[in-house]
């Protein structure tokens, strides 16, 4: 996908030798930080240590989203406190029908996903979970509440992005899911990034005002 990992310079691809070292680094050290939150036995100081390594890699990776300009002047992402309430350990309903969204980018032409599964969150609704139809595979669970384009990103947050190595974890039909740990693609701080949104299924229609929200303008090099 073009959205490589959240993290990138935007373009056909990346470049052999050390433009793909770097990328390889970047995620190895998500896959890295997820694993450690999974081990974690204290949720909200896992929470802060994803935190703080977000901040670190997005300050100091090459391979950050963030445009370069803008690194100077970064101060941490815009992240809400940890809410418990919203942390769920959920069976994957698999009783629904098949279906197909496909995510357009520049890189690597049209990318199709296939519904799998359904995820029930009570009171805040579904949320549908999707199997990337391509070489390899990974489950992509993507959200957008009510408060898009005013707090959170208009297109939708992740969270869960198994091919990039964002996998809260879960068996036997269960995942993790965990709104606290919500991101955004790196399309919301670089334009010219061209990310898989949130399709239907993936609406919730209340507000969810947890995990990173809306950056602001200085963050993307944007006028605000």
């Amino acid at each position: 996908m073009a959205d490589r990992g959240e993290a990138g310079t935007p373009g056909p691809g990346p470049a052999p030798g050390p433009a793909s070292l770097s990328l390889l680094d970047w995620r190895r050290q998500v896959s890295g930080l997820y694993a450690e939150v999974r081990r974690a036995g204290d949720v909200r100081q896992a929470h802060e240590l994803w935190r703080l390594t977000r901040d670190r890699l997005f300050r100091d990776h090459p391979d950050s989203p963030l445009p370069t300009a803008s690194r100077r002047h970064f101060t941490g992402l815009p992240v809400a406190a940890y809410d418990p309430a919203l942390r769920f350990e959920l069976e994957v309903d698999v009783d629904v029908a098949p279906q197909r969204f496909r995510a357009s980018t520049e890189s690597d032409g049209v990318v199709a996903f296939d519904r799998i599964g359904r995820l029930h969150l009570g009171p805040l609704g579904n949320l549908d979970v999707w199997w990337l139809a391509s070489y390899g595979g990974g489950v992509f669970v993507p959200v957008k509440d009510a408060l898009a384009g005013t707090a959170t990103y208009g297109g939708g947050r992740y969270l869960v992005d198994t091919v990039k190595g964002a996998d809260l974890g879960g068996d036997d039909g269960w995942l993790v899911v965990d709104l606290n740990f919500a991101y955004n693609p790196s399309c919301a701080y670089e334009p010219a990034w061209a990310c898989p949104l949130a399709p239907r299924g993936n609406v919730l229609s209340g507000p969810v005002p947890a995990g990173e929200l809306l950056p602001p303008s200085s963050a993307t090099g944007e006028k605000p």
